[in-house]
């Protein structure tokens, strides 16, 4: 008896025309096991969050690599082409979306913003089990080891049924040659983020206008944490749930009578 192919839904916020992705694809594609589908930015959409397109319509074209079909092109944001694929584009859900390969990592702080997060937690808003990966380095990343990781990573979670119902794996990978990598971890995510500085100019009307730098910070760095690991030449693999609840400060407001604010 023939086994259906696995379908594997493949998007980022770098764009579609990122090596990031077409490594994976072609990683995956060279595989053999797998039916892929890419549906990603027509262009750079980093930092964007979980923001989704609502007030105008979103275009999508094929887009070609190398003179052959390779996905949809959509002018929206991460979450949206996740949106648009499962709802809209794909006949069926997909088994598995990865997000990536992001240029620079996603740690800490930065998972807030970051649009290959968002784009991972989106598929898991819509049932599918979904991977955010990065490499970091935000220069000239080597993708190779991180599609092959993303490939051995997507065949443990399908052969064990999936990920755990709202749960996504962020996966950063260190910026070191394969032989130098130490190992895998699973970890908590880290604190660490930037401090941010504005810096003011004018332009040649005299308006003010502002560009955005930062200071990196390394504040509390636990040893399980995801920079901690990284840092240490660790790929880590952080689990991530979109309930947002912060159950540990419960006790804190036990104390404040909330039901006589009313």
């Amino acid at each position: 008896m023939k086994t259906e192919r696995k379908t594997i839904l493949l998007t980022n916020d770098d764009g579609i025309d990122a090596e990031g992705i077409y490594s994976l694809y072609r990683t995956f594609k060279k595989d053999g096991r797998f039916d892929l589908r890419v549906v990603a930015p027509d262009k750079e959409s980093s930092a964007v969050g979980h923001a989704i397109t609502v007030f105008r319509p979103i275009s999508v074209i094929k887009n070609y690599q190398e003179g052959e079909f390779f996905g949809y092109a959509v002018d929206g944001t991460p979450a949206d082409c996740v949106k648009l694929a499962i709802g809209a584009i794909l006949d069926r859900p997909p088994d598995l979306l990865i997000s990536g390969i992001n240029r620079g990592p996603n740690m800490g702080e930065n998972i807030i913003y970051s649009g290959t997060v968002s784009a991972a937690t989106e598929g898991t808003v819509c049932g599918v089990s979904s991977i955010a990966l990065s490499a970091d380095d935000l220069q000239n990343p080597d993708y190779s080891y991180a599609s092959g990781f993303a490939l051995r990573m997507a065949t443990k979670i399908l052969e064990n049924g999936g990920l755990p119902g709202g749960t996504l794996l962020n996966i950063n990978i260190p910026s070191l040659e394969k032989d130098k990598i130490k190992g895998v971890k699973l970890t908590v995510q880290s604190d660490i983020g930037f401090k941010d500085n504005f810096v003011k100019r004018q332009d040649p009307r005299g308006r003010d206008y502002y560009w955005m730098d930062g200071v990196f910070l390394e504040r509390n760095v636990s040893e399980d944490s995801d920079y901690n690991a990284v840092k240490n030449g660790y790929v880590s693999v952080t689990p991530i749930h979109y309930d947002m609840t912060d159950y540990k400060s419960f006790d804190h407001f036990k104390g404040w009578n909330m039901e006589k604010l009313k």
